[in-house]
């Protein structure tokens, strides 16, 4: 829909060189630093942030003996600042991949969970299809993954929707729905015993996905309900590398996701525990913004993914 005219009008008051500016102070919170790093005087850095106050009429900042603090109307204009310098740097992107023969670029966020058996066969042939498309993936856990995506670092991600987040704001496709194991180096002591129980498992340290990550909040609340109130010895990391590396190299325990504890047990690197896990985490989802359509090459993905799926 058309914006109206006077948010037109309005607009083409607001200057790129302010909205650079909104973003540096909101990480600089001082406006000397924040001219020096757009290569301007203080005086001029002032009178772009006073014209847009101007134009606004909205105060954006409060000034204070240290330094700068943004008002709420100035933390929503920030957020439109830093989409629209999000938005430019991806163009340009899709730009110099053109000047380079290829044709965009698609930038994907995943949870580890969904590597082996939802992204890679679709990765692999979105590969062999479009060649020409520069591919970047960023594996995370699906609460830093969400930020990523709401701001636009990357075009759409496998995971969870998180506490705070809803599909006003996010469409999201469920496409993979798995149990969690709980898995050990391939020489880890417990693997001599004929059975093994949650309960048993609680002595040994582990390696956890950090707090607020469905699968953490799912695996203290199964310990609750198994009545296991010992404090855990607990290393906290969304790396799925440091998490082997360390199981690989200590006599630690991990959570992960079915599939994903397959592959590196395919490998010789992990053993999967004979363990009933009651954990039930949501199934993993492709997720995109709903206020924000998918370039070309990131449409052909997602019809890729859910296919494989």
């Amino acid at each position: 829909m058309p914006a109206p005219s006077a948010d037109l009008s309005l607009l083409l008051r607001v200057r790129p060189r302010q909205l650079m500016l909104l973003a540096l102070l909101d990480t600089q919170r001082n406006l000397g630093r924040a001219a020096a790093a757009m290569n301007i005087s203080q005086p001029a850095a002032t009178k772009l942030l006073l014209q847009l106050e101007d134009a606004l009429d909205e105060r954006l900042f409060e000034r204070l003996a240290r330094g700068m603090e943004p008002t709420a109307y100035g933390e929503v204009l920030i957020r439109y600042a830093k989409r629209v310098l999000t938005d430019f740097g991806g163009a340009r992107e899709e730009m110099q991949a053109l000047r380079s023969g290829l044709h965009g670029a698609l930038r994907i966020g995943s949870v580890p969970g969904a590597v082996p058996e939802l992204l890679t066969p679709a990765l692999i042939e979105y590969r062999r299809r479009h060649p020409q498309v520069a591919v970047s993936v960023v594996v995370e856990t699906s609460d830093v993954m969400l930020a990523q995506l709401g701001r636009g670092d990357v075009d759409l991600m496998l995971g969870r929707l998180t506490d705070g987040h809803s599909a006003e704001e996010f469409s999201c496709i469920p496409l993979l729905d798995e149990l969690q194991v709980v898995v050990v180096g391939a020489g880890h002591p417990v693997l001599e015993r004929a059975s093994v129980t949650l309960e048993d498992m609680a002595q040994w340290s582990w390696v956890l996905q950090p707090p607020g990550s469905p699968q953490r909040v799912r695996f203290e609340a199964a310990l609750r309900e198994a009545g296991i109130h010992a404090r855990l010895n607990i290393t906290e990391t969304a790396s799925t590398i440091v998490t082997t590396a360390l199981l690989e190299a200590s006599d630690m325990a991990a959570v992960m996701p079915a599939s994903l504890a397959a592959h590196y047990a395919r490998l010789g690197v992990l053993r999967v525990l004979p363990l009933e896990l009651p954990v039930r985490v949501p199934p993993v989802c492709l997720i995109t913004r709903v206020d924000r359509a998918l370039a070309p090459v990131a449409i052909h993905f997602r019809r890729l993914l859910a296919g494989e799926a």
